[in-house]
């Protein structure tokens, strides 16, 4: 199952963006534009830039995750998000002969998928470890014909084999990676992934981004989630049909620690 972290965070996000927000709309120095600003003013003028569609001074606040035991096909999704940073652990570099994997639940639920999706994992890693091994031989041997001593010849070979092994591993392979969002980002990789219409893995791991960042900063998160959560269904004949309860749904998230 994803695992997801709010490994770090602007400190109080939702007082900084109350400040930027005032600067924008008064004459006081940036010395004192946080004078008198309590968190309850704080959030009035957060919700007042929600209301007015002025997003820019959200930019500001800046959220950083971790996220372990999520799927290659994951990462292909959230990478579309460009307005973010990524590191991800590195097939070309990590040994996979042992990877973990992600079960979909609908290929889980069924007895009969679920052998054939095993075997097809134990099958990967065998032809994983199989062309690693051949690769590695071929490389070891070169790199020694070549002058390199034994053991640098075997760490380059070993390097050199998974960078072309890996093209065996399946989109099931786990991965991990730290990425960062600014609040601006969040909220609209919120409208987009926590819908009911998204694929289930991604937004597993977006409900649990936005649990953690309401703690974080409420008044920036109040209202994040799905367009339904602020008004009407935007997808027509595909929407899903259950709006209130998705409303409800998001109304309660992160409400407790």
């Amino acid at each position: 199952m994803a695992k997801v972290t709010l490994i770090a965070y602007t400190p109080s996000p939702d007082q900084l963006v109350a400040q930027a927000a005032r600067l924008c709309y008064s004459s006081a120095s940036v010395g004192e534009i946080g004078d008198s600003l309590t968190p309850q003013k704080a959030a009035s003028l957060v919700e007042m830039l929600e209301n007015m569609g002025h997003g820019s001074p959200t930019e500001h606040a800046s959220f950083t995750f971790g996220i372990e035991g999520v799927s290659r096909s994951f990462l292909a999704q959230i990478t579309r998000h460009r307005i973010a940073s990524y590191s991800v652990k590195s097939q070309r570099y990590v040994d996979e002969r042992n990877f973990s994997f992600v079960i979909p639940p609908e290929i889980d639920a069924v007895p009969e998928a679920r052998t054939e999706f095993l075997e097809a994992m134990e099958e990967d890693r065998k032809r994983y470890e199989s062309i690693s091994s051949l690769l590695r031989e071929k490389h070891k041997k070169r790199l020694m014909d070549s002058g390199k001593p034994e053991k640098q010849a075997g760490s380059e070979a070993r390097k050199l084999a998974g960078e072309d092994a890996r093209f065996v591993l399946p989109n099931a392979c786990t991965t991990q990676m730290i990425c960062t969002f600014d609040a601006r980002s969040l909220n609209h990789f919120f409208s987009l992934r926590c819908c009911n219409r998204a694929q289930w893995e991604i937004r597993g791991v977006a409900i649990q981004m936005l649990r953690l960042v309401r703690q974080a900063a409420p008044a920036l998160f109040c209202k994040a989630g799905p367009p339904c959560v602020k008004g009407a269904c935007p997808e027509g004949k595909m929407t899903c049909g259950k709006a209130e309860e998705v409303r409800a749904f998001f109304s309660r998230l992160g409400t407790n620690p």
